[in-house]
């Protein structure tokens, strides 16, 4: 292929992905990449690596940005700094840190005294302030992204909206949301002054998003409706999805089930359509919610058992487990309404429900500090314990019940507080990042029995899973039954190898 046709191919690929059709900008790429050569062909595998980023093959991704990595000189002065930097966010969706931190200290490096390359090292600072975020060390996320800030004034004015959205971000998680606002408008009238429509309207829809998160729902509407508007009118099909999904939520938050139904099947074809596979099993999960709420649990079955599918094989074993946890709470919310409830339906929801919550809770003691345990507790591990408790107790099974006792004897207690008994079943509009698996084997970790374990993971301090708990001098173990099916159905771990006596 002549190099004419190879750029046009590229262009084709820009098109397709600006409509917001990104598998069929990969399909583009892909193509460019087989038959292209030289630069053009290095650039269409990063291309097809972004693409594949963002429809959800993350390690795809990784696979191509070091393809790419690997054809290209070490004096490619500005195309290598910029792979390293979208091969970090590749990597910070898979939750490997540590190497995006590597790759974006080595884009750093290269961009260093390159004035003229001052847009990628706008990017690579964005991306750098995006890892501390994702630690949640905001202080340094603060300080990186206002070093992005400045080198955006300096060299890319263009770019200077990306920084103080960040900027906005960042105060919105620490709480402090009249500084998040502020940061916010700085981000759209910068967007505005450069013209940049389409970074206008993602501005819009990220601040409606926080709206929501924060409960200001009559600010955020408005916002989410213009954005809407804009992306529908475009034809960007992953943004309009994301724009109602969140319309939904709020429609579904005021109890008009009709309308959050025909807004979430409206958002899952937009995702179905750009092949967003990740997005589509949480709408997926989301829409189940709506069956369930509308006497259709047939149909809610369905979607569950999707959602689950997609993240199975995508090897996303914990995801897995909220969907059991999602599909256990919604069985059980349709034993409160039975008379008299099905007691085959009671065992199958405690069948799901347990193993979930034994893989949910375990994921506290990885999580790297005191205020992601708290965080992921209250949200998730708290609500999917308890479900495990009642569901267990409502099947009259003695041993599993104390089984539970002695686990959360051992560590921390339900807070029965947060149950929210009466109020129906809504999955929050975001969960927490959940750690990749493996995540607790982190250097300077203390192996404390399981008791003390839970109380170090409260506080905050690194401590592998906790061990098994032996009951019995023959060796039978609490949950022994649950913690293998867990870690087999969700393909991780969940307990430490080591056996402590509990008698």
């Amino acid at each position: 292929m002549d190099d004419q046709k190879a750029r046009d191919l590229l262009a084709a690929g820009a098109a397709a992905y600006a409509r917001g059709d990104v598998a069929g900008a990969l399909g583009v790429f892909e193509q460019a990449a087989r038959e292209a050569t030289g630069d053009v062909r290095t650039s269409a595998i990063i291309n097809a690596a972004s693409m594949s980023d963002e429809l959800g093959d993350h390690t795809r991704a990784i696979g191509l940005y070091r393809d790419a990595l690997a054809l290209l000189p070490a004096d490619a002065v500005r195309m290598r700094p910029a792979a390293l930097v979208n091969l970090s966010q590749a990597l910070q969706h898979l939750g490997d840190l540590d190497g995006a931190q590597d790759a974006l200290e080595q884009a750093r490096e290269l961009l260093a005294g390159r004035d003229e390359h001052g847009d990628v090292a706008v990017a690579c600072l964005a991306s750098l302030t995006a890892v501390a975020m994702h630690r949640q060390q905001w202080a340094h996320a603060a300080v990186v992204a206002t070093e992005s800030l400045d080198a955006a004034v300096r060299f890319a004015p263009s770019l200077a909206g990306h920084p103080l959205m960040n900027l906005a971000a960042i105060h919105f998680e620490t709480g402090r949301f009249d500084l998040s606002d502020d940061f916010a408008g700085q981000a759209l009238a910068a967007f505005e002054s450069a013209g940049d429509i389409n970074a206008v309207a993602e501005t819009q829809q990220n601040l409606g998003i926080m709206h929501v998160r924060s409960n200001r729902l009559d600010a955020a509407e408005p916002l989410l409706l213009s954005s809407q508007a804009y992306f529908e009118r475009a034809g960007i099909g992953h943004r309009a999805g994301i724009g109602s999904k969140v319309l939904a939520f709020l429609a579904e938050g005021r109890g008009d089930t009709e309308r959050a139904g025909v807004l979430y099947r409206r958002s899952l074809d937009y995702f179905r359509q750009s092949g967003a596979v990740l997005d589509v099993a949480d709408v997926e999960t989301r829409l189940a919610t709506v069956a369930f709420a509308d006497g259709r649990s047939d149909e809610g079955e369905s979607l569950l058992g999707a959602a689950f599918a997609t993240y199975r094989d995508l090897g996303l074993g914990l995801q897995c487990a909220q969907v059991d946890f999602w599909h256990a709470t919604l069985l059980d919310s349709t034993l409160t309404s039975a008379d008299p409830p099905d007691s085959a339906v009671r065992v199958r929801a405690t069948t799901l429900a347990v193993p979930a919550a034994v893989a949910i809770d375990a994921v506290r003691y990885t999580l790297p500090n005191g205020r992601q345990r708290e965080q992921w507790n209250r949200e998730i591990a708290d609500p999917a314990m308890h479900l495990a408790f009642r569901l267990a107790y409502s099947t009259g099974d003695a041993r599993l019940v104390a089984d539970l006792v002695e686990t959360r004897c051992a560590g921390t207690a339900v807070d029965v507080g947060r149950a929210g008994h009466g109020t129906p079943a809504r999955l929050p509009l975001q969960l927490p990042d959940p750690p990749p698996a493996g995540a607790s084997d982190t250097p300077g970790s203390f192996h404390l029995g399981a008791a003390l374990a839970g109380i170090a993971a409260g506080a905050g301090l690194p401590v592998p899973l906790p061990p098994r708990l032996a009951v019995t001098t023959d060796g039978r173990i609490v949950l022994g039954a649950s913690i293998t099916a867990a870690e087999q159905r969700y393909g991780r771990e969940v307990r430490d190898t080591r056996t402590v006596p509990a008698w």
